[in-house]
């Protein structure tokens, strides 16, 4: 038997492992499931290179728990250590046996999936066991070794007959202050979350199987069962197949498989596989979102070499995919030891700038292979699409190939195909292209009407982040702008080198403001007269665009510059001073008849604005009523 101190630069590792190294002390199975498996890829690799002269078979790991000893136990069929590796691999806290392995075997071993960190991955241990013991026998015709550490530096090892398997089995003998990680139901769920894709199959525990009855069985014949081991994980999951040995089935039920409370199929995925100049698999899925931007839900997963790390990928995937779902998997991701922290890497924004590609790719061929399919779930990948044209500039450079600009006639434009409908009409005398839009179409259907009788289109532009999208579409191309639809009278929008024809004099205009001002008396609305159609509305409410759109920008983050706080709610009262109402505003003699008159058109503008709320419109419908009676 040997005796000895593990080979450490400081009294005692276990307590600084313990409390600094890893935040979560439940992420050590997740380590000793990972070494357990890179035991066994090694095995398969040597014996398929013919160095281990061993049959390989069909491993598995194995979880184990006994409430009475108070041990849980992990038990590999891979490549088991001799005593001489065990004092290289364990006792020698930092040292990795996986590192050291892929550099002997770097050429052939380059796909065998061995994630590289035995070291200290093994120490995690002692954040839960008070005791651990390593069992072990090698490949090789070596005796079974077995090691044990309290938690001090001082370790025991000697030769046992206790086991005659090749292989690793490590024991916990869990302190008292861990015991929820001799719950069945606790180890289940950690499995669950850490290791639900690892490539060797984990058994836990066994669960009853029903045998088929045969074709000719009776009736009232009754089944017979069997214990099978209960297989918690899938070894082969869809991002590590190729592609075009997947069906579209196969894609939805690795989704639900992912996300079991998802019951709603996703719109479509994106495959990714890159082997230069960095390793990464994975499938994107994109839900139906609308105008969804939560994106703490079901969100997507990292892996390491099918070990789960995090689903905080922030960095790894540009900030405007954070809203789509599914699975990334590398090796040259940069984490801290304890895979808790990305490391700042150029390799990160390699990786980002791939996926990004990948997406608007991936975009850009949909569009091309069913144009109306791609129109149907527009609504529900747009905000995608928009918040990538604000975040990420090489995005939106590629963004005019696949981003809609739907009508509020239901009909779907590309950027190109928009403008060459729209500019014969909505080029203003200045030579600028007017784009009109509305956010609402029910809440803006006048506006919308007054516009398409002018022989404009009206665009439908409902996300939350539109007047991000707009200011960005504003900046970089040239002579375009855009107003919402009810920013203004439909004259001004798009202004032309018309004849205005007055039908009121100066003075009669002056006296027309003069009296729908002192009506009003309210600091929200400016008094504007404007000479229109005598057919257009008498009174329209109108918001500034500029405001409008800041106030709008704030809300969804930025727009909140000069330290203006919040916006106030601002409007403009349009009176149309060639109206018949103007003309009987002005002819109206009794203060009261005439302020009465004024206030009842503001009311209507304020109905059609859905800006009458609360008392105001109590009092108006009472008013109307009474104007019924008469």
């Amino acid at each position: 038997m040997t005796k000895g101190n593990i080979n450490v630069s400081v009294e005692n590792i276990f307590p600084l492992i313990k409390k600094f190294l890893y935040s979560d002390h439940e992420i050590f199975l997740r380590e000793l499931i990972s070494n357990a498996t890179d035991a066994t890829l090694k095995l398969k690799h040597l014996t398929s290179i013919g160095e281990a002269k061993v049959e390989y078979g069909n491993p598995k790991l194995e979880v184990k728990i006994d409430k009475e000893q108070k041990t849980l136990r992990i038990i590999d069929q891979g490549i088991g250590m001799t005593a001489e590796e065990v004092e290289k691999y364990i006792n020698q806290v930092a040292f990795s046996g996986a590192e050291e392995f892929l550099e002997k075997y770097k050429d052939s071993a380059k796909d065998s999936g061995i994630i590289g960190h035995f070291g200290l991955g093994f120490y995690s241990a002692f954040m839960v066991a008070e005791k651990v013991e390593i069992v072990t026998k090698s490949y090789k015709d070596e005796p079974a070794v077995r090691w044990i550490c309290d938690g001090s530096p001082e370790f025991t090892l000697e030769e046992t007959t206790d086991k005659t398997d090749r292989g690793t089995e490590i024991i916990l003998h869990i302190a008292e202050d861990s015991t929820e990680f001799l719950e069945e139901a606790k180890i289940r769920e950690l499995l669950s979350k850490y290791n639900k894709f690892m490539p060797v199959p984990i058994k836990f525990g066994t669960k009853t199987h029903t045998l088929p009855l045969p074709e000719d069985a009776p009736e009232d014949a009754v089944a017979e069962t069997e214990e099978v081991d209960n297989i918690i994980n899938n070894p082969t999951p869809a991002w590590t197949i190729a592609p075009g040995e997947l069906t579209s089935e196969d894609y939805m039920k690795f989704y639900h498989e992912l996300y079991p409370m998802q019951f709603e199929e996703p719109l479509f995925n994106i495959h990714l596989n890159v082997d230069y100049p960095f390793n990464l698999t994975g499938v994107l899925f994109f839900p139906k979102l609308s105008n969804n931007l939560n994106i703490d839900k079901d969100k997507i997963q990292l892996y390491q070499n099918q070990v789960f790390v995090t689903d905080e990928v922030k960095g790894i995937v540009p900030d405007f995919l954070m809203l789509l779902r599914g699975v990334i998997d590398s090796p040259d991701i940069p984490l801290n030891v304890s895979r808790s922290y990305l490391q700042a890497d150029g390799a990160v924004k390699k990786i980002s700038s791939y996926i990004t590609k990948k997406v608007a790719d991936k975009m850009s061929s949909l569009i091309n292979e069913n144009r109306q399919d791609y129109e149907q779930k527009w609504n529900d990948i747009k905000i995608v699409i928009e918040y990538g044209i604000i975040t990420e500039e090489k995005f939106a450079e590629k963004a005019d190939k696949f981003t809609l600009y739907p009508t509020t006639d239901g009909k779907y434009f590309l950027w190109n195909e928009l403008l060459e409908k729209i500019q014969p009409a909505h080029t203003d005398k200045d030579g600028n292209t007017v784009i009109l839009y509305a956010t609402n179409a029910d809440e803006q259907h006048s506006y919308i009407q007054a516009a398409n009788d002018k022989g404009y289109d009206v665009l439908l532009l409902d996300s939350p982040v539109i007047s991000h999208v707009i200011q960005k579409l504003e900046t970089s191309k040239e002579k375009i702008s855009f107003a919402r639809v009810d920013a203004d009278h439909i004259n001004n929008l798009i202004k032309k080198d018309e004849p205005v024809i007055s039908k009121l004099t100066e003075t009669e205009k002056e006296s027309l403001k003069k009296n729908v001002e002192e009506a009003v008396k309210d600091a929200k609305f400016t008094v504007q007269l404007e000479d229109l159609d005598s057919n257009d509305a008498p009174f329209t409410i109108t918001q500034p665009e500029f405001m409008r759109r800041m106030k709008e920008m704030q809300a969804t983050g930025g727009g909140g510059m000069f330290g203006m706080g919040g916006f106030p709610e601002m409007y403009n009262l349009v009176v149309n001073s060639n109206s018949e109402l103007s003309n009987q505003i002005l002819k109206t003699e009794n203060p009261e008849e005439k302020e009465t008159l004024i206030k009842y058109a503001l009311d209507l503008a304020k109905l059609s604005q859905n800006l009458l709320k609360g008392k105001d419109l109590t009092d108006f419908i009472q008013r109307s009523y009474k104007q019924l009676e008469k």
